[in-house]
């Protein structure tokens, strides 16, 4: 019998934000004692050198006591700290396990990138938004990039690409408005590092695009929060677009300035920047595949990490 008042602490540790998700409850049913988002840009100033810079593993460890504090205050039974990309690439990653272990007790697990694909699924899944037909679930992480074909019988395929909003920004958006040229150039990476997802969408052919989280929270708020201003992202679980409109504010974040961005209230500051490439991946996957169904879940990882506690 699952221990209906059980106490679990789940953070995602990603390369732009930490995530803390602390619930009490069953999967169907959960209360949220605290949801924290530290966007703690662990990637800053060297995603694609390999190493953690000591400004971000500084700011990543005061970020881990704060979530140490907070987990011992509800009194947890369960704790389980995720790590993906950003961490899993750098060369002192182990070092900055190694001192969180020391400083907070907590133990931090790496996963790798088809295993992170295999828990964004169970999170959709738990989230209610998959059906009978072949739906594919798009992740945009800082540092990767998670697609997972199938349907609510299980997955067909899913795959993990080094292509995070991150990296992709330290290596095509060095100019602000991205200049066309750096577009076209994006474009043709995307298109030679995404065969193995064309391979897989061509016997499968999906009918909707569900994007987890993240760039689709923002999407979703550009959308929403000039219709009506006491939009709460938190009251939704999942929310469908209409194509028009998302095509026209990833429209608008393309050509925007950082100082636009910066000043538009639906794009939290970790976002800010992220958000153009963020914006240039969907529109490719879209346009790529000829999806034009597509839908946002606010559940993703660490959700997939809370059914497999709670089941």
């Amino acid at each position: 019998m699952a221990n209906m008042n059980k106490r679990v602490a789940v953070m995602d540790l990603g390369t732009n934000t930490f995530h803390l998700l602390i619930t009490e409850g069953s999967i169907t049913d959960y209360a949220i004692l605290e949801h924290e988002h530290i966007a703690v840009r662990l990637g800053e100033g060297g995603i694609n050198k390999g190493t953690i810079q000591p400004e971000a593993f500084g700011r990543g460890l005061a970020t881990m006591q704060q979530f140490g504090q907070l987990i011992n205050n509800h009194g947890v039974d369960c704790v389980r700290a995720i790590a993906t990309s950003a961490l899993r690439n750098a060369g002192n990653g182990q070092q900055f396990i190694n001192q969180v272990k020391e400083l907070t007790g907590i133990q931090i697990e790496i996963i790798n990138g088809d295993t992170e694909a295999g828990l964004i699924y169970e999170g959709i899944k738990a989230s209610g938004c998959l059906s009978a037909n072949n739906t594919l679930i798009m992740d945009i992480g800082g540092g990767s990039v998670e697609f997972i074909l199938g349907s609510n019988a299980g997955i067909i395929w899913k795959q993990s690409f080094e292509i995070g909003a991150a990296r992709l920004m330290d290596k095509f958006h060095q100019t602000d408005p991205i200049p066309q040229a750096s577009i076209a150039e994006l474009n043709a990476y995307l298109e030679e590092k995404l065969t193995p997802l064309f391979d897989a969408v061509k016997n499968n052919k999906a009918d909707t695009l569900i994007g987890s989280s993240g760039a689709f929270e923002t999407f979703t708020e550009l959308i929403e929060k000039p219709k009506n201003e006491g939009f709460r992202l938190k009251d939704v679980r999942n929310y469908s677009f209409n194509t028009d409109e998302l095509t026209k504010v990833t429209n608008a974040v393309i050509i925007s300035s950082h100082q636009q961005r910066a000043s538009n209230p639906a794009i939290i500051p970790v976002r800010v920047d992220m958000i153009v490439m963020a914006s240039l991946i969907t529109r490719f996957v879209m346009q790529r595949l000829g999806i034009s169904n597509i839908v946002m879940s606010t559940y993703s990882l660490k959700e997939g990490v809370l059914a497999a506690e709670l089941s």
